[in-house]
Parts: structure tokens; C-alpha cells; sequence
């Protein structure tokens, strides 16, 4: 394949996803991974892409690699979440099993549930603090702890999860595209995200409508596989979506 064929296809994949990786191009494109990183040094120098470590983004893409800790995350959008939260907690009925993702508007969601007879399931330490003071039946996924999230992230998490089926689940995410889905910026926590999402029968994802058309790093699961719950500031960016609850 020509320069300017493989570089014309970069571009169209890019405009189908909103961003791809090196490994992926070197994949589907049949390339070295110097190659393609030569042709991103290339479009991204001549405007019609942004170049991002380990791949590139559309340039119409609102991109963040970046990841606040959970005290800087708690006063952001705390309405909307107070919000997201308070409707997301009348979900849970009765013999329900539920699992409740790590992040700041799945633990606001906690201060609003009403349901002992379901049982709770987190990879969140803080969000099993709260529910067992609250009296709730919670079981604390195991793993490796990580500081800035708080979450618990690693294989041995994932095997835990792998052997359970959940009712129910209740997710944060940094971003969320419609070409990319739902996001987060690092691949150890999407790993456990993805995860669980996988064994939810089904879903929610709270978050804020800031989070509408941005991308992070990594996938964790389809835009179309999880119910959005979000307010209704942002309500254009995806308004012909039939998946989402406008608050």
C-alpha cells in the first residue's frame, strides 16, 4: 500500500471510530509500528489528525488522558450528580444483585438507596465502607488498590468477576462517544469495568453530561450495550439516542 492510501485510511478510520491505537493500525493496515508512527507524525503535523500517546485521535475529538482523584472529582457537577444518583438508586428492587462500579456519582448513588434485600457488590473500598455502615449486605471485590481512583484494579479482581452474574450495574466513565463508547483513561481499571460489564444483565452508566463526546484512553464497553443516565445540559450532543434518560 502507497503513503497516501495507507494514510487516506488512517484518516477514514479515525473519522469511523473518533481514535485508534498504533497496534491497531499496524493490524488492520499490515504496517510496522515505525511506519505508522511516521504517518501520524505526518497528519498530525499537517492538521488533519492529533497524535496521543500510543495512537491518535480525530481532531474533532474532545480527548483526555488525564485522571482527577476522587477528592478533586467530588464538588464537579455535584447537582447533576446528586441528580443521576437519586434516580439511578430507585432501580434496585428487591433480591436484586448489583454491582456498583468505582467513582463519585456511583458513590452519591449509595446516600440514596433504600434496598436490604439486594445485595451489593464494589471494587470500590470507600463505596463498601459506606454501605455496610449503612446496614446493606456488600461483598468488596479483592485486587490491588489504586490510590488516585480508590478503586480495586488487577487480575485477581477480574477472576472474581469473571465468576459472577449480576441483575444489575451501575457505571462511571470518563468519557462517552458514540463511536468510541464508554471510556476511562487507564487499562487497568477498564479491564475490571469491562468486566463486570460484561456479567451485567443490565446496565446504567452515571455520569454527568460533561462527559458527552469526550474520549479517554480505553474502552471498556458499546455505546449501545448500557442505559446512559445523565442531566439534560448538554442534551444535543446525542439526542438521537434512544438509550439515555435525560434528567
Amino acid at each position: 500500500m502507497f503513503t497516501e492510501q495507507r494514510q487516506e485510511k488512517i484518516l477514514q478510520l479515525l473519522n469511523e471510530r473518533g481514535s485508534i491505537t498504533v497496534g491497531e493500525l499496524t493490524t488492520i493496515l499490515d504496517s510496522s509500528e515505525s511506519t505508522i508512527r511516521r504517518d501520524l507524525n505526518t497528519l498530525d503535523k499537517a492538521g488533519k489528525l492529533t497524535k496521543v500517546f500510543g495512537g491518535a485521535v480525530a481532531k474533532d475529538a474532545v480527548y483526555s488522558t488525564t485522571e482527577l482523584s476522587v477528592s478533586q472529582k467530588e464538588n464537579v457537577n455535584s447537582d447533576e450528580k446528586q441528580r443521576i444518583a437519586r434516580y439511578a438508586a430507585t432501580l434496585v428492587e428487591p433480591e436484586d444483585f448489583v454491582y456498583i462500579d468505582a467513582g463519585t456519582t456511583t458513590e452519591c448513588m449509595i446516600d440514596f438507596l433504600t434496598e436490604k434485600r439486594a445485595t451489593y457488590v464494589t471494587n470500590a473500598v470507600t463505596h463498601a465502607r459506606k454501605l455496610a455502615v449503612s446496614g446493606f449486605r456488600v461483598i468488596l471485590i479483592g485486587g490491588e488498590l489504586k490510590g488516585i481512583t480508590e478503586a480495586v484494579v488487577g487480575n485477581q479482581a477480574v477472576i472474581s468477576l469473571e465468576k459472577m452474574n449480576f441483575n444489575k450495574g451501575f457505571f462511571g466513565a470518563n468519557g462517552i462517544s458514540q463511536k468510541r463508547g464508554y471510556t476511562t483513561p487507564d487499562i487497568s481499571e477498564a479491564l475490571v469495568k469491562e468486566t463486570a460489564f460484561k456479567h451485567c444483565q443490565n446496565r446504567y452508566v452515571l455520569a454527568d453530561s460533561e462527559k458527552l463526546g469526550r474520549i479517554s484512553s480505553v474502552t471498556f464497553g458499546d455505546i449501545n450495550d448500557a442505559v446512559i443516565i445523565t442531566d439534560n445540559k448538554n442534551k444535543g450532543t446525542f439526542a438521537g439516542l434512544d438509550n439515555i434518560i435525560w434528567l
